[in-house]
């Protein structure tokens, strides 16, 4: 296997989709926080290993629970959820659902190689980030309209450049702020800019870019890849920034002081062009650049904050032979997730290596499952309220779909979805729509959600 192999590339990628349609969808009016597990046979295993989060790193949160881990199946709003064996689910709204069968995909649209899916909340807008350098707006009768378009500016020329983050400020219904993640013309930089929305709420102004920073590939990389690009922002309002190893993992990820191989934390409201956090832990800039919230990982393709747990879940794309996904309270900071030293819970490039020193990841997957991780979402829509709190990820190359929920105990409720849901071959982006409800990308164009088969 090539060492600088990126997220994908390997053989046994797209399949064709076939969408099941939904026989009933049921839109529920409040956001459900009972859980209730689904099924009777028991969970489905994802992979040969699973493993608890470690909590190492100078400011780890004391508790990381879900609070909706719960065996109590009385809703605080006067409902109840369904548990092994009952034959409805009653919403908090008091509303009985029948029986949930199973899930399916129905199509939603088409994108041009999409890498980002975002909505606002309560919006029936969808946006969605294409990786050549356009961002479509899609309204809800399926007709879609160019947001933004930044092809002058974004360099694609490998799979895993261009526009490969799209995120909204949380306020951004009275700022009109959004945020992009993009290598750049003529040097595909690493870059973080700001934009803004015109007076039409359908298309933004290209003008407005204001750069938050840009950073160049790792001199001694010799390839174009590893360039993650994910952001978002956390419910504590920092914008959270994935930047890859750049295809040179014996350098940087290991040294807090680079941008590389990291997830960065930033103020974007608190200085210009950014402030550092006060609680970002190397604030001082002496151990680490003050931008560094996490360090020691290699291809971070997408992750997911949780508002309801505070827990960052990223999935982060191996070399050898381990795909991971990891598990963060935002409300710590300093984690080591161990790369190159580590892949996955294993020694790797440092041999012995002792795995007390590095957070480990809560699930991995050898090869012979899969060979790229794509990092998904936690689920709090509306329709599937059995499924509130469960985490759905899927495989680049295999195209499978898994989902696990995640307590302060670690991993519960694996389940594999592909029987029902088909193979979807290279999976590139899991995102939702204002309702919370799964929206996944492909990197051929499907655009397809997730519904309830009731």
């Amino acid at each position: 296997m090539d060492p600088n192999s990126p997220r994908s590339h390997r053989s046994g990628g797209a399949s064709s989709f076939n969408a099941v349609p939904a026989l009933v969808v049921v839109l529920v009016v409040g956001v459900i926080l009972g859980w209730a597990f689904l099924g009777d046979d028991g969970p489905v295993g994802i992979g040969p290993t699973s493993t608890t989060l470690s909590t190492s790193g100078p400011t780890d949160p004391t508790d990381s629970t879900d609070p909706t881990d719960t065996t109590d199946t009385t809703d605080p709003e006067g409902g109840t959820t369904t548990v092994p064996g009952a034959e409805t689910t009653t919403t908090a709204a008091g509303e009985d659902l029948p029986p949930l069968q199973g899930l399916a995909f129905e199509p939603f649209g088409t994108a041009k190689q999409p890498t980002s899916i975002f909505s606002l909340p309560g919006d029936d807008r969808v946006f969605v980030a294409e990786r050549f350098g356009q961002v479509r707006v899609f309204a809800a009768d399926g007709t879609s309209s160019t947001f933004l378009d930044l092809t002058d500016r974004v360099l694609a020329g490998g799979i895993e450049q261009g526009l490969l983050g799209l995120t909204f400020h949380p306020e951004y219904a009275t700022n009109g702020r959004f945020y992009v993640y993009y290598t750049d013309r003529p040097d595909a930089n690493r870059q973080v800019s700001e934009f803004r929305v015109t007076s039409d709420p359908d298309v933004a102004d290209p003008s407005s870019e204001r750069v938050l920073f840009e950073r160049a590939q790792p001199a001694e990389a010799t390839d174009i890849r590893h360039y993650a690009g994910m952001i978002q922002f956390g419910p504590d309002g920092y914008l959270y920034v994935a930047s890859g190893d750049g295809a040179s993992a014996r350098t940087h990820p290991q040294d807090p002081k680079t941008f590389i191989g990291s997830i960065l934390r930033l103020d974007v409201d608190g200085g210009d062009p950014y402030a550092i956090p006060a609680t970002n832990p190397f604030v001082d800039g002496v151990d680490g650049a003050p931008e560094v919230w996490a360090y020691g990982v290699r291809n971070p393709w997408r992750f997911d904050i949780d508002p309801v747990t505070n827990l960052l879940i990223m999935g982060d794309v191996g070399q050898g032979d381990i795909e991971e996904i990891n598990v963060l309270s935002i409300l710590g900071g300093g984690y080591n997730l161990g790369w190159a030293n580590m892949e996955g819970s294993r020694c790797f490039f440092e041999r012995p290596c002792n795995p007390a020193d590095y957070t480990q990841p809560v699930v991995e997957y050898d090869h012979s499952v899969g060979c790229s991780v794509t990092g998904g979402v936690t689920y709090r829509g509306l329709a599937i309220p059995e499924l509130h709190g469960t985490y759905f990820y899927g495989d680049w190359c295999e195209g499978w779909i898994k989902s696990f929920r995640y307590t302060g105990a670690g991993v519960t409720d694996e389940r594999d979805w592909t029987e029902e849901l088909g193979a979807q071959g290279q999976l590139n982006v899991f995102g939702r729509d204002g309702d919370g409800e799964i929206i996944i990308g492909r990197m051929g164009g499907d655009l397809l959600k997730l519904v309830p088969v009731r």
